[in-house]
C-alpha cells in the first residue's frame, strides 16, 4: 500500500514497512531531496557572509539559523557581543520558537485531533480555533520584522552586534502584543488538554543544550541524556554521522544509537528550569518527567510557547526600563575610525542553539583572512531521522493485526509529524509504502 504525496511536512520523504505473515521486516524513513550544497557554498566566502548564506537553509528556522551561524563565526573570530545582543538575541530566537510551535500545534497536529485532512475543514467548523492560530503568527511575525528587518532570513543580526537597533516604540509595542497573547495562550491550552493524543512508549536518548540557570535555548552545554555535559565546541566527541544507501541524508548517533531532539528532548532534560505557571501547565497536560511518548512532543511545544512568551515579556521590559546600548549594540560592515574593525584570523567556532526542532550545530573554520576553509552543519531533523526509524520498529509490530491499513497509514504520518520534521532542511511529502 502506498500513500503519496502526505501533507504537513515540509520536505520529500519516504516510509517503507515490510510485515511479512505478521513480523516485521523492514522499517524505513528514506529521505528523497537533492543535496543543497550549503556547506559547499560557504567555502571561499567571507565568515561575515556566513550568516546571510545560512539563513537560507530553512524559510522556517532562518533566524536559528542566523544566530547558530553568527555564534560560530564570533567563535572563530574571538568576538565577543555584548549583553544587551545577547538578551536581543534570545528575544528574537523566543519568536521564532513560538512561530514555529504555534504553526505545528495548529496546522499540522490539531487536524489529525479533529479528523480532518487539513486545517481548510477547520475554517468553518473551529473557525475561532484558526483564527486564533493566525493572531499567534501575526505575533511571531511582527516580532521578527521590528528586531531582525524581516523574520525570514533575517537581516540586521550580525557578528558582534545589529546593523540596526530596533525602535523603544516598537519594542513597547511588542509586550503590549504579547500581554494581549497570553489569552490566546490560555485557550491553546484548554484546546490540547480536550484533544487526545495517541498512546505510544519508547524509552530512547535525549540530548539538548543545558545551562545551569534557565531553560536553554541560545546558551549552554551539550546534555546527553541528563548524564554527560560537553561544550558545543567538541560536540563531535558525541555526535556521530553515517551515510545508508537508502537516503540522501546523514543519520546520526551518540552513543551508538539513535537519540531525540527538540521540545520533549528540551522538556525531559531542562523541565526543572521552566518558570513555575510553565510547570503546572506541563501537569494539567499530563507532560511528566521523563516522557517516552513522542507524539507528547506537541506539548511540550504548546509549554514551551508560553514560556517564550513570559520570558519575552521580561527581556522586553529589561530593554525597555534600561535602554539599549547602542555604542556597544551597533555595527556595521563599513566602520568609522575607531570604531567596531571587522577582525579576521585563523581559527575554529562551533554555534550551538535550540531552534523549534532541536539543537543545531553549525562548524567553521576560517583562515587568516577571514575565509571560510571548511563547514559542517547538522540540522535537528537529520538528528531526529534515525530516532523516527526507531519508534517506527517499536510501533509497527503493536499496531499491525489491531489496525486496518488505512488507521496504520495515519498512524505512522501522525509518528512522523510529531517531530515537526522540516526534510527539506535537512538534506509537503511523504510515501507511505506497506510491502506484503
Amino acid at each position: 500500500m502506498d500513500v503519496h504525496y502526505l501533507t504537513r511536512v515540509e520536505g520529500h520523504g519516504d516510509i517503507t514497512v515490510d510485515v511479512r505473515s505478521g513480523e516485521l521486516k523492514e522499517c524505513k524513513f528514506k529521505v528523497i531531496e537533492s543535496a543543497r550544497f550549503f556547506e559547499t557554498m560557504l567555502r571561499g566566502r567571507l565568515i561575515y557572509e556566513a550568516q546571510h548564506l545560512t539563513s537560507r537553509i530553512c524559510g522556517i528556522c532562518a533566524c536559528g539559523h542566523s544566530l547558530t551561524s553568527i555564534k560560530a563565526s564570533e567563535k572563530a573570530l574571538g568576538i565577543v557581543p555584548h549583553e544587551d545582543t545577547l538578551l536581543l538575541r534570545k528575544l528574537l530566537l523566543h519568536t521564532e520558537q513560538m512561530d514555529s510551535h504555534v504553526l505545528h500545534a495548529y496546522v499540522l497536529v490539531a487536524p489529525d485531533l479533529l479528523g480532518v485532512k487539513s486545517i481548510m475543514p477547520l475554517v468553518k467548523t473551529h473557525r475561532p480555533v484558526i483564527e486564533r492560530a493566525f493572531r499567534m503568527k501575526k505575533l511571531s511575525d511582527w516580532a521578527g520584522e521590528i528586531l531582525a528587518g524581516r523574520h525570514t532570513h533575517p537581516i540586521s543580526f550580525a557578528i558582534g552586534g545589529l546593523t540596526k537597533i530596533p525602535e523603544k516604540a516598537h519594542l513597547q509595542k511588542l509586550r503590549e502584543m504579547m500581554v494581549e497573547a497570553r489569552a490566546d495562550y490560555a485557550e491553546t491550552v484548554e484546546l490540547f488538554k480536550k484533544l487526545a493524543l495517541p498512546s505510544f512508549e519508547r524509552k530512547g536518548q535525549y540530548v539538548a543544550l543545558s545551562h545551569e540557570k534557565e531553560y536553554a535555548f541560545y546558551d549552554g552545554k551539550i546534555n546527553v541524556n541528563g548524564e554527560k555535559l560537553v561544550d558545543p565546541q567538541d560536540y563531535l566527541s558525541v555526535i556521530k554521522e553515517e551515510v545508508r544507501d537508502y537516503s540522501s541524508a546523514k543519520f546520526v548517533t551518540v552513543n551508538k544509537a539513535p537519540y531525540m531532539v527538540g521540545a520533549l528532548a528540551r522538556f525531559n532534560l531542562n523541565g526543572d528550569k521552566l518558570d513555575k505557571k510553565s510547570k503546572e501547565v506541563a501537569s494539567y497536560l499530563g507532560l511528566k518527567r521523563p516522557c517516552a511518548n513522542t507524539f507528547m512532543n506537541t506539548v511540550a511545544q504548546v509549554v514551551e510557547w508560553g514560556y517564550c512568551l513570559e520570558d519575552s515579556i521580561s527581556i522586553l521590559e529589561r530593554l525597555i526600563k534600561n535602554g539599549i546600548d547602542e555604542e556597544k549594540v551597533l555595527v556595521t560592515m563599513y566602520p568609522k575610525k575607531d570604531q567596531w574593525p571587522i577582525k579576521t584570523r585563523a581559527g575554529r567556532g562551533v554555534g550551538a542553539v535550540e531552534v523549534p526542532r532541536g539543537i543545531l550545530f553549525h562548524d567553521y573554520t576560517v583562515d587568516d583572512h577571514g575565509v571560510v576553509a571548511a563547514a559542517n552543519c547538522i540540522i535537528p531533523t537529520n538528528q531526529n531521522i534515525n530516532n523516527l526509524e526507531a519508534d517506527m520498529r517499536k510501533i509497527v509490530p503493536e499496531i499491525v493485526g489491531i489496525q486496518g491499513e488505512e488507521e496504520m497509514r495515519l498512524t505512522l504520518e501522525m509518528l512522523a509529524r510529531a517531530y515537526d520534521p522540516c526534510i527539506s532542511c535537512s538534506t509537503h511529502l511523504l510515501d507511505v509504502r506497506f510491502v506484503s
